[in-house]
């Protein structure tokens, strides 16, 4: 080793212009009074960035700097690491083993020159230790990722139930390489045993504690894929053995009433799981793949559905023109974006708002997601011919004042919902387009007639969801012109995501609604009626006062809502 790595973590720090020696003296007299880390306490007192000191650590003593999101702060699973260092030892001392080869340990550490920790660490491993720098936040998050696995297994295999199944049995088929021999009966008693009961409990559960939205259980040749969809985000946990697979995704088709002896066909399922006073809707999609069958889980709560307009982000001109939109006795309002873009919670939104005794709402849907009072929902059954077009024949006989098309596929479909419109009925409906004025040129696309649209449509609205910075641990900064790429801003700081116990170190905990709303005026029915180009759509629009996706965006970055990044990954970025 050589001699700069024995100075201390301070001197080093003043050397590289990171902190001044005020700075450290300052420090230095905490930590006589408190005790800790020198680098802890620094941060602590905001004198540095963790990121910014273990970024001058790794270039000052040349060690690899990894990081959670590099994907490389990732633990061997197939070394024994979780016994070579115990869970304990690595939570206590916030250190993760990342690989083993023969008597040399791969380590990542927080601090490298604790001269006594390298000390304990070889004691306790009997090996040689090979530190990386990591940052304390992305080496506590990989302990619990790392270390929650075989916590995550042992709950689910361990007890706490009587059962005289062992995780040995269990394993029979996958450890002979069986797996797919297994016969129906086999099968289905494998699926009800206490062990995988649990496990597929625990999943789900630990997916509700964790704010997820979906849940992906993905085979491979020789492993099982878990990940959580949370906030929009696809995120890693650890998962099953190999060995699991066939028992959980046959627990779960029983639990969804699918035929777990097909396999070869996709099929759509649904269960209600009640936990801590909650009930959660789960909707289960199961795909043959060439590794077995891959099973997503939407979870639907329905105690956090966002059923008020004035929670789900827009800023009050946007709700007023909505708002105005919704009064009138008829009309198409049409609602766009891509899937999972907020669209039909939104719509459930307005439904809730509007809702009234003397109102009849009916509502077809593919799937019905949310169950809403006072208003009739009917469920797309198209292997009956219940489709979109032949609700909708249906519901002008059932004397409606309003009524919401789960989405618009089809000229049929369309020209449906406006001639509803036009004869004296509100219609709400969605469409898959990246804005709103393009959501009028692919109305005219599929074929609808110029005649029908001009007088019907009265409000498009595009929308995206951006996930919001955790209040908790957001983090204020000056952006470079460099960072800012020519976007202007109204204030001089704003803030980016950082991580913290509270948001499980993401930097995001949950998501604000971006919209971008397109009032049909006077002159935009001109324009459709001569089918105008949707560049042209847009530029009248603009002038109109049309705020864009991007703008309505750049306006929650400045007021401290969400990060710029954020918002260029969910908008188009450009006017």
């Amino acid at each position: 080793m050589p001699q700069e790595k024995y100075l201390k973590l301070g001197e080093l720090l003043i050397r590289a212009n990171v902190v001044t020696p005020e700075q450290l003296d300052k420090a230095i007299a905490v930590q006589k009074q408190e005790g800790g880390r020198i680098g802890e306490i620094l941060i602590k007192l905001g004198m540095i960035k963790e990121e910014d000191m273990v970024a001058t650590l790794g270039k000052q003593l040349n060690i690899p700097y990894f990081s959670l999101g590099s994907g490389l702060l990732k633990p061997a699973l197939d070394q024994e690491l979780e016994k070579l260092i115990p869970r304990d030892f690595a939570s206590r001392n916030v250190v993760l083993p990342l690989s083993r080869n023969l008597k040399s340990l791969t380590c990542a550490m927080f601090d490298p020159l604790d001269l006594i920790l390298l000390d304990n660490l070889r004691k306790v491993t009997n090996c040689e230790v090979n530190p990386v720098l990591a940052t304390r936040s992305d080496i506590i998050r990989g302990i619990e990722d790392f270390y929650g696995r075989f916590t995550f297994l042992e709950e689910a295999m361990g007890g706490g139930f009587d059962s005289e199944i062992s995780l040995a049995e269990i394993s029979t088929e996958g450890a002979s390489g069986r797996e797919d021999e297994l016969t129906l009966d086999k099968l289905i008693a494998r699926a009800e045993e206490a062990p995988v009961v649990k496990l597929v409990d625990l999943i789900i559960r630990q997916a509700i504690s964790e704010r997820a939205s979906d849940i992906h259980i993905e085979p491979f040749k020789d492993k099982i894929n878990l990940r959580y969809r949370i906030d929009g985000k696809l995120y890693e946990i650890p998962p099953p053995a190999k060995h699991l697979q066939l028992p959980i995704i046959s627990r779960i088709k029983i639990l969804a009433k699918l035929d777990i002896a097909e396999k070869r066909l996709p099929q759509d399922g649904a269960f209600t799981v009640k936990t801590e006073g909650r009930i959660i809707d789960l909707r289960i999609s199961t795909l043959p793949t060439i590794y077995g069958e891959k099973v997503v889980l939407r979870l639907l709560d329905r105690s956090k559905t966002l059923l008020d307009l004035n929670q789900l982000g827009f800023d009050q001109h946007q709700l007023e023109i909505f708002r105005n939109a919704l009064k009138v006795p008829w009309g198409l309002v049409f609602l766009t974006g891509p899937t999972g873009s907020g669209k039909t919670t939104t719509l459930y939104a307005a439904l809730n708002e509007i809702k009234s005794p003397t109102k009849n709402i009916v509502t077809i849907e593919d799937p019905v997601e949310y169950r809403l009072d006072g208003v009739n929902q009917v469920q797309v059954k198209n292997e009956i011919g219940l489709t979109f077009a032949a609700a909708l024949r249906s519901f002008l006989r059932q004397d409606p004042d309003i009524m919401l098309v789960g989405e618009v596929r089809d000229l049929e479909t369309a020209e449906i919902c406006m001639r509803s419109a036009l004869t004296g009925h509100l219609v709400l409906s969605t469409l898959h387009t990246n804005d709103a004025p393009s959501a009028i040129n692919r109305l005219l696309d599929i074929g609808v007639e110029p005649y029908l649209l001009t007088p019907s449509l009265i409000l498009v609205v595009a929308q995206r969801l951006a996930r919001k910075l955790c209040p908790n641990c957001k983090e204020p900064y000056e952006p470079t012109a460099e960072q800012l790429g020519g976007i202007k801003l109204k204030t001089d700081l704003i803030y980016k995501a950082q991580g913290c116990a509270e948001c499980n170190n993401i930097g995001y905990k949950g998501r604000i609604c971006v919209g971008e709303f397109l009032p049909v005026s006077e002159e935009i029915r001109e324009l459709i009626s001569q089918k105008a180009s949707y560049l042209r759509i847009r530029e009248v629009a603009r002038k109109s006062g049309m705020v864009s996706l991007f703008e309505s965006g750049i306006k929650k970055v400045e007021e401290g809502i969400t990060s710029l990044e954020e918002i260029l990954s969910v908008s188009a970025g450009g006017e």
